[in-house]
Formats: C-alpha cells, sequence, structure tokens
C-alpha cells in the first residue's frame, strides 16, 4: 500500500518526509500499459514516477487546498511529463512521447536536447473564482552556467530554493513496481521563538549553528542510494540514515487518506472542451468520422460523443447527453 511518512528532527528546524507509492504507482503503469500508445520506455517511466514521489512530498509539504500540477516539458523526444496531486494525497500523471527514447537516456537527452527544457511548478485552488489565476513557478533544467542539470532532483532543489527560499534535499528513484522519494528541507528560524531575547551576536552564533545541523543532516540523506529508496521499507530507511537523531514521528499517509490513484476527467469536463471547440468544428469532426471521440491521457478513459450528444452541448447551456458514461 503506498504510504508517506512526516518527521521532525528534535530540537532543530529540520523536518522530512518519505514517499512510496505501489499501488498507487502500479496502477498509473498499468492503464499507460493498456492505452493504445503503450507502456513508457523505461527513462520515461523512471521519470514519470520520481515526479510521481516528489508530486506528492511537495503537496503534502505545503498543505494547498487544490491541485499541485508538476510539469516538465522540453525539446527531445519526452514533450511533457505531467503529475497531478490533489489536496488529499489523490495523484495521476502522463507523459507524451514523440520520437525513441534509449534504454540509457537521462533527463538531458530526454527534454534538453537544445537547452530549451523547463520545470514548471503550478498551484491551482479549489474552487478558483472566474478570473483567478493558478499561481506557477518555473525553472530551467539548465544551472546558472547554462549546464544542463542530469536529475529531476536537482530541477526542483533550485525550485524550492527560489520559490519558497529553503534549503532542500531530494531524493527521487523509480522503477516499474515503486516510485519513492525522501524529502529534507530546513525551516526557517524566524517566528520560530529560538532567537528571542539574544543578542546579535549570540543569533548569529545560533543561525550558524543550525546551519551546520542541517547540512549534517543533508549530507546523511544524500548518501541515500536508488536501490535502497526502492527497497527498503521506511523504518529501515529512517533507522540507517539518521540512527543517531531524535526524530518526532507523525501517523503515517495510508490508504484511503494516503497517496492514491485517481483521475478527476469526467464527461462534464469533455462536454466543456467540446463546447470550447466551438460548434463548427464539432460538426465538420462530425460529418468525418461520425462520431466525437475522447481519450484521457491520464487514465484511459474513453468519451464518446455523437452527433445528438453534440448538438445538446450547443442548443442547451451547461447541459450534458444523458449517453454513455466513460468507457474504460
Amino acid at each position: 500500500m503506498s504510504e508517506l511518512h512526516k518527521f521532525l528532527f528534535e530540537g532543530l528546524p529540520v523536518r522530512g518526509m518519505v514517499v512510496r507509492l505501489t499501488d498507487a504507482w502500479t496502477e498509473i503503469l498499468k492503464r499507460r500499459a493498456q492505452s493504445s500508445t503503450g507502456a513508457y520506455a523505461p527513462p520515461v517511466q523512471a521519470l514519470l514516477g520520481e515526479m510521481a514521489a516528489a508530486g506528492v512530498l511537495m503537496q503534502s509539504n505545503i498543505k494547498f487546498d487544490g491541485a499541485l500540477i508538476l510539469q516538465v516539458f522540453g525539446d527531445g523526444p519526452v514533450k511533457l511529463t505531467v503529475v497531478e496531486v490533489q489536496s488529499d494525497l489523490s495523484l495521476r500523471a502522463t507523459a507524451t512521447v514523440q520520437g525513441a527514447v534509449p534504454d540509457d537516456a537521462g533527463l538531458p537527452a530526454m527534454l534538453n536536447v537544445r537547452g530549451l527544457g523547463r520545470c514548471a511548478v503550478t498551484l491551482d485552488p479549489q474552487g478558483r473564482q472566474p478570473g483567478q489565476q493558478p499561481y506557477q513557478g518555473v525553472v530551467p533544467l539548465s544551472d546558472a552556467d547554462g549546464h544542463s542539470v542530469q536529475s529531476l532532483s536537482q530541477a526542483l532543489q533550485l525550485y524550492m530554493r527560489q520559490s519558497e527560499q529553503l534549503e532542500t534535499v531530494l531524493v527521487l528513484a523509480a522503477d516499474d513496481k515503486v516510485a519513492a522519494g525522501l524529502l529534507i528541507q530546513r525551516l526557517p528560524i524566524e517566528g520560530m521563538g529560538n532567537l528571542a531575547g539574544q543578542q546579535p551576536a549570540e543569533a548569529e552564533l545560533y543561525e550558524a549553528e543550525m546551519l551546520e545541523h542541517y547540512n549534517r543532516i543533508a549530507t546523511l540523506a544524500s548518501s541515500l542510494k536508488r536501490e535502497e529508496l526502492l527497497t527498503l521499507d521506511v523504518e529501515t530507511i529512517l533507522r540507517r540514515l539518521f540512527w543517531e537523531e531524535k526524530l518526532q514521528r507523525f501517523m503515517p499517509h495510508a490508504g484511503e487518506t494516503g497517496p492514491r490513484f485517481a483521475c478527476t476527467c469526467s464527461r462534464e469536463r469533455v462536454g466543456r472542451m467540446i463546447q470550447g471547440l466551438g460548434e463548427i468544428e464539432a460538426r465538420e469532426i462530425l460529418a468525418e468520422r461520425g462520431v466525437i471521440m475522447v481519450d484521457c491521457e491520464f487514465c484511459g478513459a474513453n468519451y464518446r460523443f455523437d452527433a445528438i450528444d453534440a448538438a445538446q452541448l450547443f442548443t442547451i447551456p451547461g447541459a450534458q447527453p444523458p449517453s454513455t458514461s466513460a468507457i474504460q
């Protein structure tokens, strides 16, 4: 069962999380394998799994009431990868691939061939009002010197540093059975009462001491190997890495409260999309094909609109045809 564990380092402004996606991740892969496009190439699968783990960690980290959408897009054979995580930790993921992806392809070869790759994090609030825009932060898949980053974790650590001004370590890994991640983050000292009543020199010394503690913990976290993250249970990982640290553990999120696959597609949403195309274009599609077929890229559901269904979309505002539901 997929699970998320949160913990604090007692007496230190440092927090951590570990996520292991098992059934949620294999469900995503199964649906993709059953689709017309077939299974992902191993490097694409690994990247999307890392994104799924990172998306759950980031959503849980900021406790955002709405959808966190993590996207990586670029100029290689992998055009777009998307992970969407809701505030209840339900998630879905997909990738658009145009071209062959070698089994040994890394992030630069997949998405940043000419340096145009980008990583975007979008926060779309629940019940967004008309005219209200989601927040979006974008970072390049290249460092300040123009060199391509080699991993998703590097890009996301840059995003966290720029958007939240918080030092963060991310260790991510995925295969065809597990997508997992470890997040360690340094919390701001101000506002926590740690510096109250201290002289400037004492505050500076305290800040340096806390930074030293964080650097030690970050180094331990960075030593976690891919194979360990994929094969070891959470208890073993935390014991091996932080056996000398005092951890305050919280109740794990699993089952109905934990990470799980769920798709937000619906016949109503597809109907609105067809309305957005316009009646003329919808009629042209019907004249050519006899039916409008829309497949959900996330879950594989198929939505079918015939001429009567489409006519209702444009004659009764907001109405949805009562015919077939999604075909899984």
